[in-house]
């Protein structure tokens, strides 16, 4: 295994922490990209990887995203993340949880932790037990999803008005691949507007389910990037726009909730070759950490909602400059994120 900053997804990170705790087999890693704006900030993912490298990877590329997306949702925190490695049988101990908490505050708030896949509202609340570096709380705000969704809905309208010109979702054909939390949510704002709406998700009876009440389609979960749609909102895990989904898309625009999207990040480039308008991720579905971070910012609900309403505004100023200049839509929005924390 190569060093860490010889890795690709290495970005000039601030700190990488591998932790390994012998006594309850806690293996873990926060990774801090930048503390520029604030104090690193950015949730913990309890994932089996298949090795250790793969969780360093993945440790690596959210918390550069995280900078990004707190940058460019005007938030006073840096980026950071943390996956704990877990095993095939996803068995999570709360000696475990303990460990894992004393090492996020053997970091002194230098890293932020919150919610994340695999890690739940009450895995939050054992946390705080043993640090007080934990955001999203049910006193602050509590589960990150649904202001997500809500942001990704608004993001989707506006991906809508840039490749369509339309101002309604009405009869928009919308493939949602993915339909926990984030994308259930968006599935419903999207039906409640008159959308059309084809689902898909690892879990195929939750989505077939969800499709026979919202009156769509489901389909196979490795089925929903080859449906002929408007707009495809991936909302499940990341790195599934590849160079042969990108061509075997047949869609006009990718806006969805899912991060790092890209599975490489040259895909971009694929994309507008064909025309296919790209929602960088961290802008669209900056709403969860919008809501989770609001001990920081003082924020109430009104600013929280305040702050995400400027997401389809964000969106349409970056595919504009992007319009004028050629760059792609993430070349454009990594250049404003990176100018926001001093690269």
């Amino acid at each position: 295994m190569p060093a860490i900053w010889d890795l690709p997804d290495f970005d000039s990170h601030e700190a990488v922490h591998v932790f390994d705790d012998l006594a309850t087999g806690l293996r873990a890693v926060i990774a801090v990209h930048s503390t520029h704006l604030g104090p690193a900030a950015g949730g913990t993912r309890f994932w089996h990887y298949g090795d250790s490298q793969a969780a360093i990877t993945d440790a690596l590329r959210l918390s550069r995203g995280m900078s990004y997306k707190n940058a460019m949702a005007g938030l006073s925190a840096g980026g950071g993340k943390a996956v704990i490695l877990a095993n095939a049988a996803r068995t999570k101990k709360q000696d475990m949880l303990d460990a894992f908490a004393r090492a996020v505050d053997s970091l002194g708030g230098k890293y932020i932790t919150a919610q994340d896949v695999g890690m739940s509202e009450a895995d939050m609340v054992s946390l705080s037990k043993v640090t007080s570096h934990v955001a999203g709380l049910p006193e602050q705000g509590g589960d990150p999803g649904p202001y997500t969704a809500r942001g990704v809905y608004l993001g989707v309208q506006a991906a809508a008005k840039h490749a369509f010109g339309t101002d309604s979702m009405s009869g928009v054909h919308v493939a949602i691949q993915g339909v926990g939390s984030v994308g259930g949510g968006l599935a419903r704002y999207l039906a409640a507007q008159g959308a059309k709406l084809t689902l898909a998700d690892v879990d195929a009876q939750r989505a077939a389910d969800l499709a026979a009440e919202l009156g769509g389609n489901s389909v196979a979960a490795d089925a929903i990037m080859t449906v002929d749609a408007d707009i495809f909102s991936p909302c499940a895990l990341g790195a599934i726009v590849t160079q042969a989904s990108v061509n075997a898309l047949k869609v006009r625009a990718i806006a969805g909730g899912a991060n790092n999207q890209l599975a490489t990040g040259s895909e971009d480039r694929m994309l507008a070759d064909r025309g296919i308008l790209y929602a960088p991720d961290y802008v669209i579905n900056a709403g969860g950490i919008i809501n989770v971070l609001r001990q920081i910012e003082n924020a109430d609900d009104a600013e929280i909602n305040r702050r995400i309403d400027a997401i389809p505004g964000r969106l349409s100023a970056i595919w504009s400059e992007s319009d004028s200049t050629g760059l792609t839509p993430a070349e454009v929005a990594d250049n404003m994120a990176q100018k926001l924390i001093g690269r």
